[in-house]
This record gives C-alpha cells, structure tokens and sequence, in this order.
C-alpha cells in the first residue's frame, strides 16, 4: 500500500499566527501534513538553534486535517526536533510560511522562514518557503492561496535536486499577474538602528532601518517583479561554495 505524502510545515511568525495555517490550507487532500511552528514569534532567526535550553513539545490540536505542534524555539529547531521527535517517516516536502512580511532580496539571509527551508534542503528533503509583502496578523491571503496550491502540486510532481530550495515572495493588497523566475536582487539594510536613551541616560539601540536596492534598475530580480505585481520564485543554493573562484584562489593559497 503507498503511503500518502507527508507535508512538515514551519514559520518563524509563530504557530499563533494566521499565515502557517493558511499555507496548511493549500496542501492537497491527499496528503498528511503535520504544522510544528514556534511558540513565540522568532523572526530574523535565519538558521539558528537552540543549544542551552531544554526543548518542549507541545499538542496544539487540529487545523482541519493537519496536526499542530508548538516547540520553544526556532524555526530550525522545529524542522530538526519534528524529524527526530514528530514524524513516522521522512517528509516529502517542507514548507514554511506564509511569513507575514517579504523575504526578498537580501531578507532570505536574515529569515528564520527560510533558515527551516533550507534546513530541509540540507537534508534532502524538496522545500520552499512563502511570503507575502505586508507584516500586518490580518493580510487578506486571498488571492495568493491559488498560486500557492498550485506551486505545492508541481513540486510533489517534480521535486527539486539536491540541496536547491525555492523563495516565494507574493506581492499583498492586488490580484497577483502571475509568476516569475528569476534572481534574487543585490540589496543591504542601512540605518539599521535608532539611538535611545533610557531613564538613566544610559544608551540603548533599537532595530529599524530600510533596505537599499542596489538592483534598482535591473528588470530581472525579484525586487523588479514583486513591484509589478508578479509572485516570485528564486532557486537558492544551500551550497554557499563560490565554486567559481577555487580555481583562481588556489594560486594565492595552496601551499
């Protein structure tokens, strides 16, 4: 008897927010899908563990036919606890998301969505994460869930190869125009922190800043399209390996 497909899905939004059951949504019935999300919100993670502190397990019921489980910790923890602790087998694919707020450009990086995406890919397992561009709890994903279902179909029909996850980012408020392929733009975060000062005058920091497009004029990123009103694709190596330059540095270094 085959066994019916099993779907492992995180976020780094936490499993209280509406976009991880959203994309629990748009798996197709004929699968198992099991949601193991963060307690608490943990965005900008990218892929980090949890290595001084006991991690729990916790039941959160049902989403329609999927299982929820939350864990103290990160994305990543979720995605490696699930497949020592939670599953019966290994997943067919992972998936992350919906995160609520765009994960392009240089943002992937940064994402604790897409830290468990990758963890997937790192071992073997076809992924991809979902975002869409609008950070607010109560983002209408009305007009993406089809895009979504219809990205989840083809990769259970083509998984991807090995150590490749895919970065969607759909763009929120409009009727999305259709797909793109394309590449990541070149982008950095500036102004990064404001200055405080607390009671005691004392100095403290707070994140902000703004992401600088150094693509800007490029038409064929994912920055260019999302502005168009286009959901995007970017392939991401797990390999960070600058394959093309080991040739070229080992004249410089090997002794």
């Amino acid at each position: 008897m085959t066994q019916r497909p099993l779907i492992l899905i995180s976020n780094d939004d936490s499993i209280n927010a509406p976009g991880i059951l959203r994309l629990a949504e748009c798996v197709p019935d004929n699968c198992d899908v099991i949601v193991v999300g963060p307690d608490a919100p943990h965005s900008g993670q990218s892929s980090a563990i949890t290595v001084g502190t006991p991690l729990r397990i916790t039941p959160r019921g049902t989403h329609g036919a999927a299982k929820l489980y939350a864990v103290n910790g990160s994305p990543v923890d979720c995605i490696k606890l699930a497949l020592s602790k939670l599953v019966d087998r290994r997943p067919t694919l992972v998936l992350a998301g919906i995160n609520h707020g765009s994960n392009s450009a240089c943002n992937v990086v940064y994402s604790g969505t897409m830290g468990a995406v990758l963890e997937g890919a790192t071992v073997g397992v076809t992924a991809c994460g979902f975002s869409i561009t609008d950070h607010a709890m109560d983002v209408d994903f009305a007009a993406t869930m089809p895009y979504v279902r219809s990205i989840i179909e083809h990769l259970l029909a083509n998984p991807l190869p090995a150590g490749v996850c895919l970065n969607v980012n759909m763009p929120a408020g409009v009727e999305p125009k259709g797909v793109r392929v394309c590449r990541a733009a070149r982008a950095a975060w500036t102004d990064e922190y404001a200055d405080y000062a607390d009671p005691f005058g004392r100095p403290f920091y707070w994140l902000t800043g703004r992401m600088v497009n150094h693509d800007a004029s490029a038409t064929d990123t994912d920055e260019y399209w999302l502005a168009q009103g286009y959901i995007t694709v970017v392939p991401v190596n797990v390999d960070m390996t600058a394959h093309n330059l080991i040739a070229s540095f080992s004249k410089d270094f090997d002794r």
